[in-house]
C-alpha cells in the first residue's frame, strides 16, 4: 500500500435484491488531510457485519449509506497524525473509517484501544461482536442456570460467543446454523449441547426435539421464519433478545413474517426486547474483564475469519451474507 494513495471501495448502486459485486467499485484518491479536531488513521482491519447490508436500506441507528459514497464500516486503525488532543501517532483506535486505506475522522467518534496481540481480537471477542453477545445475552436475555438458551446464526461472530457464554453460565444451549458442518462445529468444538440445521427444512421439529422443556431465552439474529419457530416453543415468561434480522437484509424477506406476534407474546407473557450495544458501553470495562478471563482460561474459544486485501471486501461481505464464515469475518487491509 502506497502512503500517498488512498484506495476506496464505493457503493455505486443501492441494491434492490441480493447484494452483488456489481454494486461496488474500487477507486484511488488522495490521502485526506485532517482538520482541527480530526485524526488521520490508517485502516488495519475492516469489520464485516450483516449490519453493513442493513445500512443500504435506510437509516437505522446510523445514517443510510448512499450511492457513490465510500462504503461505511467500522475498523481497527492506527493513528498516523492528529489534530485533536488525546491521540498520538501509533495509537490503535476503533471507528467508522469506511472501506478505505486512510480516513480523517473526528476524534469524538474514535475509541482508543489497548495494544494487544492478536490485534484481530479487538474486532471479535473484545470488540463489537463480543460486547454485543455479552450484553445482549446477560443484560437482555438474563439467563439463569439450568435454563434452555437458543441462539440463531450460531456459527457467526456474535452467535458463537453467545452460546459459549450461555454454557459458562450453566445453561442448556442450542444453536441454529446453516449446514451440517457448522452444526457439528458448534457441538464438537464450542461445546453447544445441540445444533439445528435450518437448511434441512424441518427447523421447528428439530428444535422441539432439542428443547423438550421449551425455550427460556432466545437470542435472535435472523428474524423471519426462525423467530416464528422459536416463538411457538417459548416457555412462559421467556425472554427474547432481538439483535438482528439478517433474513430480511438481503433479497426478499418471508412473505408473511413471524406469526404469533403479538398473540404468543401476550399468552406466554414474553419479554421481547431489541438492543444496540452502544447503549451499554459505559459498562464495557466490566464486560471486557469477564471476556478476557474466559478467553485466558479456555472457557471461551475465539474463531476468526480473516480475508486479505481491501479489494476483496465486497466479495467477503457477500459471502458473509450467504453464511460462508465461521466466527468473526474481517478484512486485513
Amino acid at each position: 500500500m502506497s502512503d500517498t494513495v488512498n484506495r476506496q471501495i464505493l457503493l455505486v448502486e443501492k441494491p434492490t435484491g441480493k447484494l452483488g459485486p456489481e454494486h461496488f467499485k474500487m477507486v484511488s484518491g488522495n490521502v485526506p488531510e485532517p482538520k482541527d479536531g480530526e485524526v488521520l488513521v490508517r485502516t488495519r482491519y475492516i469489520s464485516l457485519d450483516a449490519a453493513n447490508r442493513a445500512w443500504m436500506h435506510g437509516a437505522t441507528y446510523r445514517a443510510a449509506v448512499e450511492a457513490n459514497t465510500v462504503m461505511a464500516g467500522g475498523s481497527i486503525a492506527e493513528v498516523v497524525s492528529s489534530k485533536a488532543p488525546g491521540f498520538s501517532p501509533g495509537d490503535i483506535v476503533f471507528g467508522d473509517t469506511g472501506w478505505q486505506d486512510y480516513a480523517a475522522v473526528p476524534a469524538k467518534h474514535l475509541n482508543k484501544m489497548p495494544k494487544l496481540e492478536p490485534m484481530t481480537h479487538l474486532l471479535s471477542v473484545y470488540g463489537i461482536a463480543g460486547l454485543t453477545a455479552y450484553f445482549g445475552l446477560l443484560h437482555v436475555g438474563k439467563p439463569k442456570e439450568g435454563e434452555t438458551v437458543v441462539v440463531s446464526a450460531a456459527a457467526g461472530s456474535v452467535g458463537s460467543i453467545v452460546g459459549q457464554i450461555a454454557k459458562i453460565k450453566g445453561c442448556h444451549v442450542i444453536g441454529i446454523a446453516g449446514g451440517e458442518d457448522k452444526c457439528q462445529w458448534l457441538t464438537s468444538e464450542l461445546g453447544f449441547d445441540a445444533a439445528v440445521d435450518y437448511k434441512d427444512g424441518a427447523t421447528f421439529k428439530a428444535l422441539r426435539a432439542a428443547a423438550p422443556k421449551g425455550i427460556d431465552v432466545y437470542f435472535d439474529n435472523v428474524g423471519g421464519d426462525i423467530l416464528e419457530a422459536c416463538l411457538a416453543l417459548m416457555n412462559n415468561r421467556g425472554r427474547i433478545a432481538c439483535c438482528g434480522a439478517i433474513s430480511q437484509y438481503d433479497g426478499v424477506p418471508s412473505a408473511h413474517g413471524p406469526r404469533g406476534v403479538p398473540g404468543l407474546i401476550v399468552v406466554k407473557r414474553l419479554i421481547m426486547q431489541g438492543f444496540i450495544v452502544m447503549d451499554y458501553m459505559d459498562q464495557s470495562a466490566a464486560a471486557l474483564a469477564d471476556l478476557q478471563s474466559w478467553v485466558a482460561s479456555g472457557k471461551l474459544k475465539v474463531q476468526e475469519d480473516v480475508i486479505d486485501g481491501i479489494e476483496n471486501t465486497p466479495k467477503a461481505l457477500i459471502g458473509l451474507l450467504a453464511g460462508e464464515n465461521r466466527g468473526k469475518r474481517m478484512v486485513r487491509v
